[in-house]
């Protein structure tokens, strides 16, 4: 595929002003902040879209249920 998808090129972009706002300070976890940021709101959209049922939002997410029960529990989503 030679054009990036939006979602990632969105995620560049957001990397690319962290990495300038450093302002020469050392970056840290950035795998963690990225995986947070996207992590949380695409669950939250998924579950919502799943009607709150979380065996169909693990089948959408191509997640074992218990994985996505752990993700909901890390993020506080019910």
């Amino acid at each position: 595929m030679t054009t990036q998808c939006e979602l990632a090129m969105s995620v560049e972009r957001a990397l690319n002003e962290y990495f300038k706002d450093l302002d020469g300070q050392p970056p840290h976890a950035v795998y963690d902040m990225v995986l947070a940021c996207i992590e949380k709101p695409m669950l939250e959209h998924i579950m919502k879209r799943a009607g709150g049922n979380q065996s169909k939002a693990a089948e959408i997410l191509g997640l074992n249920r218990n994985t996505l029960r752990k993700k909901l529990q890390q993020y506080n989503i019910e």
